[in-house]
């Protein structure tokens, strides 16, 4: 009889990988550490060679286990969506979709996304997660999401490019830029954050110093540090509005849009994955003719609950 890979054991695997260390999985999976370290050796075992060693008080991958990382992600992919299939309500038609998007527009992606899943399947039930984008591409390796749009340079994960957010600066209405050589005040997502970097690089490439006085682990913060009159942002806006609260700031650099990518989970239904691909790419294509009017809704404001790359 050929060797069976336990797949609880694949998830500690993965879980090790993603978390940095048998500690942090252990408490991801809400299970002791030495539970995870067994199901580690479990997998050794059935392979008859090491899969992870020590390098200090770090934890790497041998040669072996990151050619077993990689196949675990497909095992637990796959074997997650067949759960979901087989155990959606009322049949294929209405299982469970779930899409993710990263913050900087997702007040209009999100719609989009939902929208065209629900043309291609009437009765799913849309479930929506706004997140980092290393924490989307994560989610979809894992088999959580089946499809996620990021911030192409937030993370080496691959996908399809669907288009650019636009990127303008906006601040307080009231809100008047320093008198040079005063450096410009900045409000950003702390890092790593891909527009943080674009700002501060676009500003140096003017010729204007600048310095971030305040920092937010998530959009909504950013937010409302810029409608305080703490310094301006530089935010992403597809569509025709703006920040409600904030109002455009004329004379800073032109920065290119950000590029966003789509990427679905290895065995989704390409149907579903497909159609929200291309409705994402119509709202993009359609946001680079359109210029600023208006306030967003409150939809805008709504934090996040992750923290990590842009």
């Amino acid at each position: 009889m050929r060797p069976v890979l336990d797949i609880v054991a694949l998830r500690s695997l993965i879980a090790v990988a993603d978390y940095g260390g048998f500690h942090r999985a252990a408490g991801a999976l809400a299970l002791s550490q030495s539970a995870v370290s067994q199901h580690v050796r479990r997998l050794e075992k059935t392979l008859g060679r090491p899969v992870v060693e020590r390098d200090g008080r770090k934890t790497r991958f041998t040669a072996s286990g990151a050619q077993l990382l990689e196949e675990a992600r497909l095992i637990v992919g796959a074997h997650d969506a067949a759960v979901r299939r087989l155990l959606g309500e009322g049949g294929p038609g209405t299982a469970t979709v779930v899409v993710g998007a990263t913050e900087h527009g997702a007040d209009q992606i999100l719609p989009v996304l939902t929208e065209a899943v629900r043309e291609v399947r009437p009765g799913a039930e849309v479930r929506v997660r706004i997140d980092r984008s290393a924490r989307l591409t994560d989610a979809v390796d894992r088999g959580e999401l089946d499809l996620a749009v990021y911030v192409t340079e937030a993370t080496a994960a691959a996908g399809n490019p669907v288009g650019g957010l636009p990127l303008s600066w906006f601040a307080a209405p009231d809100w008047k830029p320093p008198v040079a050589p005063a450096p410009m005040p900045l409000v950003a997502i702390n890092e790593p954050c891909v527009i943080r970097r674009r700002a501060l690089a676009a500003l140096a490439a003017h010729r204007t110093p600048a310095t971030v006085v305040a920092e937010a682990g998530y959009l909504a913060g950013v937010l409302d540090a810029a409608r305080a009159g703490l310094g301006t942002a530089l935010l992403a806006v597809p569509g025709d509005q703006h920040p409600e609260g904030l109002s455009p700031v004329e004379g800073l650099p032109t920065v290119p849009p950000v590029r966003l990518s789509a990427r679905p989970r290895h065995g989704a239904d390409p149907s579903v994955t497909g159609a929200a691909v291309e409705a994402v790419r119509a709202l993009l294509a359609a946001s680079r003719t359109r210029p600023l009017s208006g306030p967003l809704d409150a939809a805008w404001t709504r934090p996040d609950t992750s923290l990590r790359e842009s």
